[in-house]
């Protein structure tokens, strides 16, 4: 059993059933559209409905504002318990940070690639996967202690 932080957009159509797959598998798994009961995660439009049209200095401005601080708390947390990433594509910029913390950390990192432009520094990465079966499977192999394929 893995803990899991799962990094990807919430435009990704596929991130949930992602979480609920790994979570069926028996890993712990931190989700950040649901980061703990009640809790539907952190979204821009709790600072400000508008934040599409920031400039620079309004975007450094709201990163002080209160949700936006619980927001990084709750997730960079998970980041620090969990023992492994699994960057689903297609994703952001946040989801490219995390990854390179899991990285920069020594921690495992997974990257499903069901949909994404090629990346060179995916190189990085323990396991580039093409579709969720397989991801599931590199998983258990590198849980009951055999090396994944």
């Amino acid at each position: 059993m893995r803990k899991i932080y799962v990094a990807s957009s919430w435009q990704n159509l596929i991130q949930p059933r992602v979480v609920d797959a790994l979570r069926l598998a028996g890993h712990l798994v931190y989700d950040f559209r649901n980061p703990q009961p009640g809790n539907p995660g952190f979204h821009w439009t709790a600072v400000d409905p508008a934040w599409q049209s920031w400039d620079g200095g309004k975007f450094r401005d709201a990163l002080e504002h209160p949700e936006a601080r619980r927001g990084f708390a709750l997730d960079f947390q998970a980041m620090k318990w969990a023992d492994t990433c699994v960057l689903v594509m297609p994703c952001g910029r946040s989801a490219h940070l995390e990854a390179g913390f899991f990285t920069g950390a020594g921690k495992a990192l997974y990257i499903l690639l069901e949909d994404g432009e090629p990346e060179l520094m995916y190189r990085m990465a323990d396991g580039l996967f093409v579709d969720l079966p397989e991801l599931l499977s590199a998983l258990a192999f590198t849980v009951s202690g055999k090396v994944a394929p």
